[in-house]
């Protein structure tokens, strides 16, 4: 993104533009941008050839889903829903892993009808109805058991997911009998050790800590595990002031660890491929002057973009018209929605804005609108990408009949 004689564009296209053409709220993609971002990744991975398994949860958009299929690259799902949207996507059955703490007995049984590539599990009552539903369906199911290694990730707690006291995986006593458990089963083959310690690390630390407790594990369960899945969670720069995550360091500690382990690597990332990507453009309906600070109220709210509200995430805001002039006050960006909460972001010496203006939200490619809801029966927003200079709408601003 970049200002063309002072108008805000994406890949040469005026932001105010498109939102006059689609309407506001209004998520906008770029392909150029995600293609980067693919090609990005698979670089800081040289020499390690990795799995890459598209973390469906942070964006599920099916044209979003097809556009990353094309680079060769799997799915990590959630939920039956998602495993629909992948394998409707294009996304081949041998390249979908299914995570999360609460499959049901139908999402498990679809999964292992649609031979997935693995089933992550996640507890001992998972793994017996797996193994359950292997034997009534007379197959043998390829999983893998999700280790919590107790790692801090240094990163929000409420995406923090590889401490002990979070929900995921099992402790290393656990996942030890849980192995000696499958090797007695007929129908059930262990494939891989998983494990994921949360979401947007900037740090290699947690990830250097991790792998020493995977190896740590793997050789007292004296088993050869033909994948290890290291998740996602690489981060972005949110704030251009936030550091970057090294991921040289983080390739090397993978190489080192694969010197002693040799299984294939599996990466399940989500922000780091498409957070980039994507933009929430917004219009000002109103501006509220008080004493001490300056709301600017957009049409956005919290339900069309919740990372603010949930997390207290900060996305940078910038106006699509740009000028010297500054507002004195504080400025806060917030939406209609009748909550405190429902904010977007603070900034001293914004540029001057008027009502009917148009602001862009930065960064909401990853769990934007994978997040949105009808919260006050509002209608959710149109997606496009722009690919080639082409824009194509990838799904329809929601009518207000069709949620009344």
């Amino acid at each position: 993104m970049k200002y063309i004689n002072k108008k805000l564009t994406i890949d040469g296209i005026s932001l105010n533009v498109l939102a006059k053409k689609y309407g506001t709220p209004l998520y906008c993609y770029s392909y150029n941008e995600l293609k980067r971002n693919i090609i990005n990744f698979k670089n800081n991975f040289k020499g390690i050839n990795p799995l890459i398994c598209f973390s469906v949860k942070s964006n599920s958009n099916k044209k979003i889903l097809n556009e990353i299929r094309k680079f060769n690259i799997g799915a990590d799902v959630v939920s039956k829903g998602e495993l629909i949207k992948a394998l409707k996507s294009g996304i081949k059955s041998d390249k979908i892993v299914f995570s999360g703490v609460g499959k049901t007995f139908a999402e498990l049984k679809y999964a292992i009808e649609k031979k997935i590539l693995l089933i992550n599990v996640e507890s001992e009552s998972e793994l017996i109805l797996i193994d359950k539903i292997a034997k009534l369906k007379k197959k043998v199911v390829n999983v893998g058991i999700r280790l919590n290694p107790d790692t801090d990730a240094k990163t929000i707690k409420k995406i923090s997911t590889g401490n002990i006291e979070n929900k995921f995986g099992v402790n290393e006593r656990e996942f030890l009998r849980l192995i000696k458990f499958s090797k007695l089963s007929k129908n059930l083959n262990v494939k891989c050790l998983s494990v994921h310690i949360g979401s947007q690390i900037l740090d290699y630390r947690p990830y250097k800590k991790m792998l020493s407790v995977v190896s740590q594990v793997i050789k007292k369960s004296n088993y050869k595990f033909d994948f290890i899945d290291l998740g996602g969670g690489m981060g972005i720069q949110y704030e251009k002031k936030s550091k970057k995550l090294n991921y040289k360091i983080y390739n090397n500690l993978i190489k080192k660890f694969l010197k002693t382990h040799s299984s294939k690597i599996i990466f399940e990332p989500g922000r780091s491929i498409i957070g980039s990507t994507g933009v929430l453009i917004s219009k000002i309906t109103y501006i509220k002057k008080t004493k001490n600070k300056i709301f600017v109220i957009l049409d956005s709210a919290m339900n069309d973009f919740l990372r603010p509200a949930l997390y207290g995430a900060k996305h940078e805001i910038l106006a699509t018209i740009k000028n010297k002039k500054k507002i004195i006050k504080t400025t806060e960006f917030v939406g209609p929605i009748c909550e405190t909460t429902d904010t977007f972001l603070k900034l001293d010496n914004f540029q001057t804005v008027k009502e009917g203006d148009n602001i862009v939200i930065l960064n909401t490619g990853a769990y934007g609108m994978s997040l949105s809801s009808n919260y006050n029966v509002r209608p959710m927003p149109t997606e496009i990408l722009i690919k080639n200079k082409k824009i194509s709408v990838i799904l329809k601003r929601q009518k207000l009949s069709e949620i009344i």
